[in-house]
Formats: C-alpha cells, sequence, structure tokens
C-alpha cells in the first residue's frame, strides 16, 4: 500500500538521522533517562515537507523590505536562536522517536562496522523451544486447526452425501476436529556475563562517572543483541573493591587511594564462584584514571590478568577516562605487558565525544 511506502520510506529517513548524528546521540548521557522496557526515544529536530505559502501584501517578500545582503529570509526576532523579547506563545519542540533497542544496536554496528561476535562455551546452557511439527485428532481447544477440521468434515459430508450444494453447511463432528501437534526442543545458547569495574578514588569525579555510565550502555546494548542470556555485575574499589548494585556503581561517592588490585581480586572471585569460563562468555571491563597507589600493585595487577582473568575471559577492556588528577599511568603499564595479547583491548576516553570511537576500540574485534 501507498501509504506502508511512506511509512517505510520516513523510516529510512530518520535512521538516516540518527546515523548521521550518532556520535552525538552516544555522548548524550539525556538519552538514558529516555530508555523503557524495550525502547530509547530519540530526539529529532522536527522535518517540515517544503511548501509555498502566501503572504499579505504589506509583508513583502524575499528582496523587499529593510535588511542588508546575507540576512536569513524571513528571520524575526525571537525565531529560533535568534535573540528577541521574552513572549507568552510556546517555542519549538524536537520531535522524540522511538526507536527499539535491537533497531539501535543495529544502527551502531552497521555506522561502527561491528563484527558479529562467536559465542563459546555454550554446550551446557539450554533453552526450550517449541516446534508445531504436524495434525493429531486430540488435543486442546486453544490449538485447533479450523481450516484442516472445516476441510475434513466437509470431505466426510462429500462422501457420505451429506454435503447439498444449494444449502452448503459444513457442521464438523468430533471425529472431524484436527489440532496442531508440537514438540520441545532444547538448544544450546550462549550466555554472556559483563563484569564492570570502576575506580572510585577522590580523582575521579561525577564527569567521569558519567561517560563511564554511558559507554556502558552501549556496551550493553550492543552484547545484548549478540546473547540470549547477559548479566552485569558491577565492581568499584578505591584502596579496597566491593560488589554493589548498578545504582550505586553510578552514583556512589568516593574518596581516598586506588588499588586496581583489589578490584581484579574480586572479579577473579566472581568468575570462581558463578560463571565457569566452560559455559560463560566473560566480558570484564575496568574504567580508570590511571592512577594506581605503587608499582608493587601495579605488578600485581599484570599477574592477576595474566595468569587468572585473560585465559579465562572472551575479552578485557580497559577504559582510561581523563582525569586533570589522574596520571594516565596505568595504560601504559598495560600496553608495556600486553601489546601482543588479542584479548586486551585499551581506550583512551578523553571526553563524552570519544565514547563513539571507544566502543569500537572494545567492540570491533567481536570476540
Amino acid at each position: 500500500m501507498k501509504i506502508e511506502q511512506d511509512h517505510a520510506r520516513f523510516r529510512e529517513i530518520v535512521r538516516g538521522r540518527i546515523r548521521r548524528d550518532l556520535r552525538k546521540h552516544m555522548a548524550n548521557g539525556e538519552l538514558l533517562g529516555k530508555q523503557g522496557d524495550q525502547v530509547v526515544r530519540i530526539p529529532l529536530p522536527r522535518i517540515d515537507i517544503p511548501r509555498l505559502r502566501h503572504g499579505s501584501e504589506q509583508q513583502g517578500g524575499v528582496g523587499q523590505g529593510d535588511g542588508d545582503p546575507g540576512d536569513p529570509a524571513g528571520a524575526q526576532p525571537g525565531d529560533g536562536n535568534q535573540p528577541g523579547k521574552a513572549g507568552q506563545a510556546e517555542g519549538g519542540k524536537e520531535l522524540e522517536l522511538e526507536v527499539s533497542i535491537d533497531e539501535l544496536a543495529e544502527i551502531m554496528a552497521q555506522e561502527l562496522e561491528l563484527p558479529r561476535i562467536e559465542p563459546r562455551g555454550s554446550k551446557q546452557i539450554k533453552t526450550v523451544t517449541t516446534r508445531y511439527t504436524g495434525l493429531r485428532q486430540t488435543g486442546p481447544e486453544s490449538l485447533r486447526n479450523f481450516k484442516r477440521t472445516y476441510k475434513t468434515a466437509l470431505r466426510r459430508m462429500i462422501g457420505s452425501g451429506e454435503y447439498n450444494p444449494h444449502d452448503p453447511i459444513v457442521i464438523p463432528r468430533r471425529e472431524d476436529r484436527r489440532y496442531r501437534s508440537y514438540r520441545t526442543d532444547e538448544q544450546p545458547v550462549a550466555n554472556a556475563v559483563i563484569i564492570y569495574m570502576m575506580d572510585v578514588s577522590g580523582s575521579m569525579g561525577d564527569e567521569q562517572k558519567e561517560i563511564v555510565r554511558i559507554e556502558s550502555f552501549w556496551i550493553d546494548t550492543w552484547l545484548r543483541t549478540q546473547y540470549k542470556g547477559l548479566e552485569s555485575r558491577y565492581i568499584i574499589h578505591d584502596a579496597t573493591a566491593r560488589e554493589v548494585d548498578r545504582d550505586t556503581f553510578f552514583h556512589t561517592r568516593e574518596s581516598g587511594g586506588t588499588m586496581i588490585s583489589s578490584a581484579y581480586r574480586r572479579c577473579v572471585e566472581i568468575i570462581d564462584a558463578d560463571y565457569p569460563d566452560s559455559e560463560w562468555n566473560i566480558y570484564p571491563f575496568h574504567f580508570s584514571d590511571g592512577d594506581n597507589w605503587s608499582v608493587d600493585d601495579t605488578v600485581q595487577c599484570m599477574h592477576l590478568l595474566r595468569d587468572r582473568i585473560l585465559p579465562r575471559v572472551n575479552l578485557f577492556g580497559y577504559g582510561q577516562v581523563e582525569s586533570p588528577y589522574g596520571s594516565g599511568q596505568f595504560i601504559k603499564d598495560l600496553q608495556h605487558h600486553f601489546a601482543t595479547s588479542d584479548r586486551v583491548v585499551l581506550s583512551e576516553i578523553a571526553s563524552r565525544e570519544r565514547i563513539y570511537d571507544s566502543i569500537r576500540d572494545f567492540l570491533g574485534k567481536g570476540l
């Protein structure tokens, strides 16, 4: 139908606008507040269809009246961003378009050229699916196949001479009824867990935590399209580490020194207790400003990563958020020790605008 074609074309226009402004959307923390159960509301500028409009003789037109060369045609004080006096009329509003999480992930994947992930460790995790495989003569009324029941009754009535073409009423009997039959199958499903770790020492301010919050949303958005089951765990650390819920992770205020090894030990404990690598796809992500308490603690971090974490995970991501108080040394230590590892991905996040590129750094390998 014509209206369906118009809707499809409009949808493509909107998707193109989202792709064009994706870097801006990914840096916008307000987007997370507009998230529903399965959709995100994306703010878009109003799209007007060009049309001719007649004006009054006194109004004048392009090339008439006061103005200087280069002035916008038709601009009036108070229009858009033009300064003007306060008034009582309502201003322009943005259109908010609802986009499903899956569609948003697809747009992000196309724009960032993210590869599909090949899950591992799915042999022992099963999901039950129902398949309709045929028909049978008994079953619940909710599964009755009305078309086949009618055909069976019609065939019986014609064969027995009961059918009257001048009065074509077909009344099925009990033996005419046909019901859909089904069977349940167990299929392997790949599950994944993301273990987020964040430095909450005094050098990590609200802006740095907001960057982590936004980036974790986009990491979740992509990985949820790759796995049927996705769990998230959260660790915060300063000189010590503890597991917290999501809300505490993003809103806690801490201070004090930093011992990164405490977070890595807690990560190992969580994996040991709940996520055997033979059954789970494991993605730890650590965010910090790059400060650590001592060289000795950094050495312990490298041992934990090399011996206890990397052999068991799909990918370890370290994001270093720029802070005016952080030295930024830790990412250099990781580069020195794991420059050739295909399971370690490092990303420097200087500002919100860098989130777009950081997501590509983390997920571009598709591990």
